[in-house]
């Protein structure tokens, strides 16, 4: 075995051209490892080297030849390293010197080896270690492995010291080439990053691309940016979450994806997390197995998607809010130390460019808010009404205009009573207006009009995912009204769980959405209206006596129509203006037998059945008058309480001279005035002589109205 003096020379020189040639780590260990084959017979070459303390080895490089090429394979994790202590490795830094082993008499002492099995298993018997130095310092391990036993004689360990010494400067130029190249990729890294950063302002393609540039130096399949949200529970919400597909791209991950085997959130399986990803940390190997036997979320991705490596770089920790950036792998020994440095060094960046984010989807939430507003305030410049909007002259509305003005200067909670289709929700906006809040926008919802269920989310908004169909964040009514006012219309019908959560707001202040745990802040002035009798809800356990209470700091009852006939005629003279020019009809004057049938129902309706009983006239009505056919036809109608002096042309008819002579309904007056003219005519219907023109309506109207009342032409000949 031993070679001639030659041979030695002329291998040290060719060691050290190659060495000064040769850059590509693989091609220069490639022509080490045959000019060595030429004097030194073995079936492995393998290079450990160490770290400057000596505590932890890497394999550097490993090369099969002859039979043995094919057959052994090499270790993913042959690249990362790896702790020296027991392991067979402590031997020799001990006593660093060439030595010629024996694998069975040197392995006695660590039987559960792997590498050193894995090597006899594949007839490997014997190898011989070479210390490598520079500087004098011990920097690894030149190892030469073969199935047969060598015969080495002392000349061929000093031609293997000198090797040594070559093979050591050539792994320490390599390595200095190695890291150079791994600055220079990181350096690229960061500055392809920081150009994603300040030039990507959407959150998606954002993170794409910062998760595929750190890909590019490291490995990992999995991404992602999480947000703990502070409050009463803490639960993590999903910010940005990508998949490697491929080599180098990444795709988004639904967010609301199952998260464990029962298709939960993974909210709750992330806040078992918490204190584990408030610090920076790698965990490989055994420490991530004994991380998922320890954490449920964990051993799911462990046995799931095979994840066996996580970093983790908490991004800020805030009185409201954690952030955090975690990376995962496939591969036990994916992550290093210099790694979690890489990636740490990418935190000021990241925090800042997600301070922009979230302050720009804040900006795009108010846009959205405003526009709201903006369609609120819209609604209320084209709503043609007085100034107050409160239209009448009865000493009860006076009454009310004077509640008004005590109470609209300040943020009382007012109550506003009455039976339905009183005018609460037009008080409601006679105080908004006279408000100093009447800049902002006065934002209405009906309790009554929503499904319980769907309530809350209409109050206090609701997060993505928050219940199926919530596809996107949305803002609750609270919080459009902030700066503003809200009517909550119906107040009596909120079911008893939503009272107390109202009660909350009115008390603190503040609100969660649904679905959420962030605590919002409102400054919305609270008016409430109701047609039912709180007091009995109350006492029937329907209402919560404290949010009674809350609501009704200022009272403003508003009376029936039937109570305040003054306010009859004005209401009249205003909805057939408004009306007329809604509906494209021409103005038609009302005769003084209906205008009297008008004061004299007792509309339980209130003002909203009178509106709408005009309407109806303005739609039907074909001549210079109104009709009103077919009114009056449901309740009777009460007895006419003292009313204010009428124009002449809409004065009514004088009234029988005794008291106790009962009035007839409109619809028996309609009638009686039919017949009448019938009578006249002798029960012709049309033509220049016929009732119709008589009556100044159309024809066909008035056929359609007689059998409507049951008049038939033979009973008026007759």
């Amino acid at each position: 075995m031993s070679p001639t003096a030659n041979q030695d020379e002329t291998l040290l020189l060719h060691l050290n051209e190659a060495i000064a040639t040769i850059r590509d780590k693989e091609t220069l260990f490639q022509a080490i490892t045959n000019k060595l084959r030429l004097i030194f017979p073995f079936d492995l070459i393998g290079i450990n080297v160490f770290d400057k303390e000596l505590l932890n080895k890497r394999l550097f490089l490993r090369s099969y030849v002859g039979s043995t090429a094919t057959s052994l394979p090499i270790d993913a994790s042959a690249t990362v390293f790896t702790p020296i202590a027991d392991s067979p490795v402590e031997q020799l830094v001990a006593d660093p010197r060439i030595q010629h082993i024996t694998l069975q008499e040197y392995a006695s002492s660590y039987p559960d080896y792997e590498p050193f099995n894995k090597l006899r298993r594949q007839g490997i018997e014997y190898m011989t270690t070479v210390p490598l130095r520079l500087g004098g310092r011990l920097t690894g391990f030149l190892i030469l492995a073969a199935a047969r036993r060598p015969t080495p004689t002392a000349a061929d360990d000093r031609l293997l010291e000198k090797i040594g010494s070559l093979v050591a400067v050539a792994v320490g130029n390599t390595l200095a080439f190695e890291s150079l190249a791994q600055r220079e990729r990181e350096r690229t890294m960061q500055l392809a990053i920081n150009n994603a950063l300040l030039s990507i302002k959407q959150r998606e393609p954002l993170f794409r691309a910062v998760a595929e540039e750190l890909g590019r130096v490291m490995p990992f399949e999995y991404f992602g940016i999480r947000i703990q949200r502070m409050g009463p529970t803490k639960s993590f919400e999903a910010f940005a979450e990508f998949s490697r597909v491929g080599n180098d791209d990444f795709v988004a991950l639904d967010p609301d994806r199952p998260q464990d085997e029962g298709g939960s959130d993974a909210a709750g399986l992330y806040q078992q997390l918490s204190d584990l990803l408030q610090r920076p940390g790698v965990y490989t190997g055994a420490d991530f197995y004994a991380l998922a036997v320890r954490y449920p979320r964990l051993r799911y991705v462990y046995e799931h998607y095979g994840t066996r490596a996580m970093l983790v770089a908490p991004i800020w920790q805030r009185p409201d809010s954690q952030v955090v950036l975690t990376l995962s792998a496939a591969d036990p020994e994916a992550f290093t130390a210099d790694n979690q440095a890489t990636v740490q060094a990418l935190v000021p960046q990241i925090a800042l460019v997600l301070d922009n984010l979230f302050a720009f989807e804040q900006i795009e939430e108010l846009k959205a808010q405003v526009e709201q507003e903006r369609t609120y305030l819209i609604d209320e410049i084209n709503t043609d009404r007085p100034a107050d909007g409160l239209i009448g002259v009865s000493p009860a509305l006076q009454q009310v205009r004077q509640r008004i003005a005590q109470v609209a200067d300040t943020d009382a909670t007012v109550l506003i009573t009455g039976e339905t289709g009183t005018g609460k929700e037009v008080v409601a906006r006679a105080l908004h207006q006279a408000s100093p809040r009447h800049g902002r926008a006065l934002v209405k919802i009906n309790c009554a009009a929503l499904p319980a269920q769907l309530i809350e989310s209409e109050l206090f908004g609701h997060e993505k995912g928050a219940f199926t169909g919530a596809v996107e964040r949305r803002i609750g009514k609270f919080e459009l009204a902030n700066g503003g006012t809200i009517f909550l219309d119906e107040v009596g019908e909120l079911p008893l769980d939503l009272q107390a959560k109202l009660l909350r707001v009115l008390q603190e202040k503040e609100f969660e959405r649904l679905g959420g745990n962030r605590v919002l802040q409102t400054d919305a002035r609270v008016l409430a209206a109701t047609n039912r009798v709180l007091e009995e809800e109350v006492r029937a356990g329907r209402f919560r006596a404290d949010l009674y209470y809350r609501l009704n700091v200022f009272p403003i009852q508003l009376a029936p129509l039937r109570e305040r006939p003054q306010d009859i005629v004005p209401l009249v003279q205003h909805y057939l203006g408004t009306l007329s020019k809604r509906l494209a009809r021409p103005p038609r004057a009302i005769r003084p037998a209906d205008m009297a049938a008008l004061l004299a129902y007792s509309w339980p309706g209130n003002i909203r059945e009178l509106e709408h009983v005009l309407e109806q006239a303005i739609i039907v009505s074909q001549g210079a008058w109104l009709e009103f056919g077919g009114f009056a036809a449901g309740p009777t109608p009460r007895a006419l309480p003292p009313g204010p002096t009428l124009p002449t042309e809409l004065a009514p008819p004088t009234p029988p001279d005794t008291d106790e002579a009962p009035l007839k309904t409109l619809r028996e007056q309609e009638r009686d005035h039919i017949l009448t003219a019938l009578h006249r005519t002798g029960g012709r219907v049309s033509g220049a002589q016929g009732a119709a023109s008589l009556l100044d309506i159309n024809p066909k109207t008035l056929e359609a109205r007689m059998k409507k009342l049951g008049i038939r032409r033979t009973v008026v000949a007759g």
